[in-house]
C-alpha cells in the first residue's frame, strides 16, 4: 500500500479560534510536493461559510452532527474531495470496511441541509451581537471572534470567509470558581460539549472538552481556567445578551 503525506488544518480552531491562511497553506504545501494532501476540517464554518476546496485544499471534512445538521440528532461525519485518486481510494477503504451512516440518518441531515443557509444567518447575526456584548462588558477579560475587528486574523476572515458562525470564546474576569459560578448561573444556554445546533450551549475546555490535554499544553495554548467557549443558537438575541448578561452578575455580583 502506498501512503501519503498529509497536512491537516483545523480554522477556526477549537477552542481558541485561530484562523489558518488555507490558500498560503495549500500553495506551500503543493509547491514542496503536489502529491501531498491538505485536508480542512471545515465543522465550525460549515460549507456555507467556507470554501476549502475552492482555496486549494484537497479534501474538506465535517463533523456534521455540528452546524451542517444542525438539530443535535444525528452523528456522523462528511467529506468533499477535488482529488479523483484519493476519492477512489477512499471510496474502496468506505465499501469495503461498511462505514456508513444509517439511511435514517442520511434522511435526517439531508433534511438539516436544506436549512443550512438560514440557520447559519441567524448564528452570525446572534454570534456577533453576543460577542460585541461581551467585548463591552468590564467583566470580561477578552473576547475571541473572527467576525470582531479586534480577532488578530479578521482581516484573514474576511478574505476566505463569507461570515461567521455563532463559536464565541472569552476569557471572564477572576479565576475557576468565576467561570464555574458563571457557566451553573446560565439558564438559556446549556452546559454540553457539543456545538452548532439550534440551541446557544455553553462549556468550560478546561474541565470538558479538552481535559485530556495536559495542564502544562494547555497553558502554552491559551486554555485557562476562565475560558469559556459559547455555541451561540438562533434563540432571540435580545434573550441571549440577558441570559450572558444575569450568569455574569452571579459570577461578579455588585457590591
Amino acid at each position: 500500500m502506498m501512503f501519503m503525506e498529509m497536512l491537516w488544518i483545523e480554522t477556526p480552531t477549537n477552542p481558541t479560534m485561530k484562523v489558518v491562511d488555507i490558500q498560503g497553506c495549500s500553495d506551500i504545501v503543493h509547491e514542496h510536493n503536489k502529491d501531498t494532501i491538505v485536508v480542512v476540517d471545515n465543522t465550525f464554518m460549515s460549507a456555507y461559510f467556507q470554501r476549502p476546496l475552492a482555496l486549494g485544499a484537497d479534501i474538506c471534512m465535517y463533523s456534521a452532527t455540528k452546524y451542517m445538521n444542525g438539530h443535535t440528532d444525528v452523528v456522523m461525519g462528511l467529506i468533499s474531495l477535488n482529488r479523483a485518486d484519493v476519492y477512489e481510494r477512499l471510496r474502496f477503504f468506505q465499501s469495503e470496511l461498511g462505514a456508513v451512516p444509517s439511511p435514517f440518518d442520511c434522511y435526517m441531515c439531508n433534511r438539516g441541509l436544506k436549512t443550512l443557509h438560514l440557520r447559519m444567518k441567524q448564528h452570525f447575526k446572534n454570534g456577533l451581537a453576543a460577542a460585541q456584548f461581551l467585548e463591552a462588558d468590564p467583566r470580561v477579560d477578552r473576547v475571541i471572534f473572527p467576525g470582531l475587528p479586534s480577532h488578530p486574523q479578521h482581516e484573514l476572515t474576511k478574505r476566505q470567509c463569507t461570515g461567521c458562525p455563532g463559536m464565541i470564546t472569552f476569557y471572564i474576569k477572576g479565576k475557576l470558581e468565576h467561570a464555574s459560578t458563571f457557566l451553573s448561573n446560565l439558564k438559556l444556554f446549556a452546559l454540553a460539549e457539543s456545538l452548532g445546533g439550534y440551541e446557544s450551549l455553553a462549556e468550560h475546555p478546561a474541565i470538558m472538552t479538552h481535559a485530556s490535554v495536559p495542564e502544562s499544553e494547555r497553558k502554552e495554548l491559551g486554555i485557562s481556567d476562565t475560558l469559556i467557549r459559547l455555541s451561540v443558537g438562533l434563540e432571540d438575541e435580545e434573550d441571549i445578551i440577558a441570559d450572558l448578561d444575569q450568569a455574569l452578575g452571579a459570577a461578579h455580583p455588585k457590591k
